[in-house]
Protein backbone atom coordinates (compact mmCIF):
# COMPACT_ATOMS: atom_id res chain seq x y z
CA UNK A 1 0.00 0.00 0.00
CA UNK A 2 1.62 3.41 -0.80
CA UNK A 3 2.79 5.69 1.90
CA UNK A 4 0.73 8.90 0.74
CA UNK A 5 -2.84 9.52 -1.07
CA UNK A 6 -3.39 9.74 -4.91
CA UNK A 7 -3.52 12.39 -6.91
CA UNK A 8 -7.55 11.23 -7.16
CA UNK A 9 -7.77 10.20 -3.29
CA UNK A 10 -6.83 14.15 -3.02
CA UNK A 11 -9.44 14.88 -4.90
CA UNK A 12 -11.86 12.63 -3.83
CA UNK A 13 -11.46 13.54 -0.26
CA UNK A 14 -11.29 17.48 -0.72
CA UNK A 15 -14.12 17.61 -3.50
CA UNK A 16 -11.72 20.34 -5.48
CA UNK A 17 -10.92 18.81 -8.59
CA UNK A 18 -9.85 22.25 -10.45
CA UNK A 19 -8.74 25.38 -9.83
CA UNK A 20 -10.75 28.78 -10.33
CA UNK A 21 -9.85 32.17 -11.72
CA UNK A 22 -6.70 32.95 -9.19
CA UNK A 23 -6.35 30.18 -7.64
CA UNK A 24 -4.96 26.11 -8.89
CA UNK A 25 -6.32 23.41 -7.71
CA UNK A 26 -3.53 22.12 -5.69
CA UNK A 27 -4.09 25.69 -3.80
CA UNK A 28 -7.95 24.94 -3.52
CA UNK A 29 -6.68 21.92 -2.04
CA UNK A 30 -4.37 22.93 0.48
CA UNK A 31 -7.46 25.22 1.92
CA UNK A 32 -9.94 22.62 1.88
CA UNK A 33 -7.44 20.20 3.64
CA UNK A 34 -5.86 23.18 6.15
CA UNK A 35 -10.02 23.73 7.04
CA UNK A 36 -10.55 20.10 7.36
CA UNK A 37 -7.50 19.90 10.04
CA UNK A 38 -5.92 17.20 7.84
CA UNK A 39 -2.01 17.55 8.08
CA UNK A 40 -0.38 17.77 4.80
CA UNK A 41 2.96 18.74 2.91
CA UNK A 42 3.25 20.70 -0.04
CA UNK A 43 5.78 19.17 -2.25
CA UNK A 44 8.51 20.96 -4.66
CA UNK A 45 5.34 21.95 -7.28
CA UNK A 46 2.97 23.18 -4.61
CA UNK A 47 1.11 19.46 -4.57
CA UNK A 48 -0.75 18.79 -1.68
CA UNK A 49 0.78 15.66 -0.31
CA UNK A 50 -1.30 13.90 2.33
CA UNK A 51 0.05 10.57 4.40
CA UNK A 52 -2.61 7.79 4.43
CA UNK A 53 -2.10 7.16 8.11
CA UNK A 54 -2.97 10.71 8.62
CA UNK A 55 -6.91 9.57 6.82
CA UNK A 56 -6.98 6.14 7.68
CA UNK A 57 -6.24 7.19 11.93
CA UNK A 58 -2.80 4.14 11.91
CA UNK A 59 0.36 5.57 13.59
CA UNK A 60 3.42 4.93 12.03
CA UNK A 61 5.88 2.36 13.96
CA UNK A 62 7.75 5.14 16.60
CA UNK A 63 11.41 4.06 16.15
CA UNK A 64 14.05 4.10 19.05
CA UNK A 65 15.72 7.42 19.75
CA UNK A 66 19.21 7.76 17.78
CA UNK A 67 22.25 8.23 20.41
CA UNK A 68 25.71 8.56 19.63
CA UNK A 69 28.39 6.29 21.26
CA UNK A 70 31.94 7.62 20.81
CA UNK A 71 34.11 4.42 19.53
CA UNK A 72 36.23 3.07 21.53
CA UNK A 73 39.93 2.75 20.84
CA UNK A 74 41.24 -0.84 21.80
CA UNK A 75 45.16 -0.65 20.89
Amino acid sequence: MALFLTTDEVKELTGVRGGKPGRTREQRQADCLRSMKIPFYLNAVGRPIVSRSAIEGTKTKESAPLTWEPAISHG
